[in-house]
């Protein structure tokens, strides 16, 4: 998928919502277990429920990987059933992957081209040769981490380098990194007052904005310092939607959780106009 056609949707839908898929099987519904692959069957639901309030989905890999060879099978199944059903849709791979050159390079294929996600968040700790790989891909889009929400951000992240914060220093490297076009960035809600300052430096990249809702980060606050001209802004939530009930309404629940913040986001894109 391409940035316009990601722009296009969010218009279209008045959203700029992305629906993380944190699935934990001590969090679902109970009558889902009874299912042969209760991840995927949660999943399914949810999906059909909230895909008109999104613009993408989000699964974390380590929710899927938790649970070996079977959780692979059911993150097989909820990406094929999202490009099968909404390909219009959105879909983020957060992996957080990051290493060597050819090691990159195969994580690359592994979420790009076998799995046929359109996107992958990786962590630029190892530098340029590591995170090109995933530029390498034609119309797929690369997530760098940034700035995050965790308490044990300001362990690096805000440190000074040269006088400059170190997130800094990566926005502005990574602007120089081949097929820098196709970078995204990781930016926690929790840090909105630091959303300024990052669009000085990417003033039209999208950013991935997790921690709005059980994170504590402010919607408004995100959108008054980050908003661009195209939008440029991806807002997670995961928790505070697919858990909105553990009962038999649970699908209904998480749509209720999406479309209360979908109609914020309309709010917030009128705006523009």
């Amino acid at each position: 998928m391409t940035t316009e056609q990601l722009v296009a949707q969010i218009h279209k839908k008045q959203s700029f919502l992305c629906i993380g898929l944190d699935v934990d099987l001590t969090k679902i519904p109970q009558h889902l277990l009874k299912e042969e692959d209760p991840i995927f069957a949660f999943n399914k639901e949810i999906i059909d429920a909230t895909h008109h309030l999104c613009v993408a989905y989000k699964p974390n890999t380590a929710f899927y990987e938790a649970y070996g060879i079977k959780g692979w099978v059911s993150l097989e199944k909820t990406i094929k059933y999202l490009n099968t059903n909404y390909p219009d849709i959105f879909t983020i791979a957060d992996a957080k992957r990051g290493d060597i050159g050819n090691t990159s390079t195969m994580y690359a294929k592994a979420f790009f081209e076998d799995l046929g996600f359109d996107s992958v968040t990786v962590a630029p700790y190892m530098g340029k040769d590591s995170v090109e790989p995933f530029l390498a891909f034609r119309d797929k889009h690369t997530i760098l981490l940034a700035l995050t929400s965790n308490a044990g951000a300001f362990d690096y992240q805000t440190k000074l380098v040269d006088n400059k914060e170190l997130y800094k220093q990566v926005l502005e490297t990574s602007k120089t990194y081949k097929g820098a076009e196709n970078l995204m960035y990781v930016v926690g809600a929790t840090k909105a007052e630091y959303l300024s300052e990052i669009r000085q430096i990417i003033p039209n990249s999208f950013l991935l904005v997790p921690g709005v809702g059980a994170q504590g980060g402010n919607l408004a606050d995100v959108c008054k310092y980050g908003m661009s001209s195209n939008v440029g802004l991806l807002i997670n939530s995961s928790r505070g939607i697919i858990y909105a009930s553990n009962n038999l309404d649970f699908a209904n629940a998480a749509a209720q959780k999406a479309q209360d913040l979908q109609k914020q986001m309309k709010i917030e894109l009128d705006k523009l106009n």
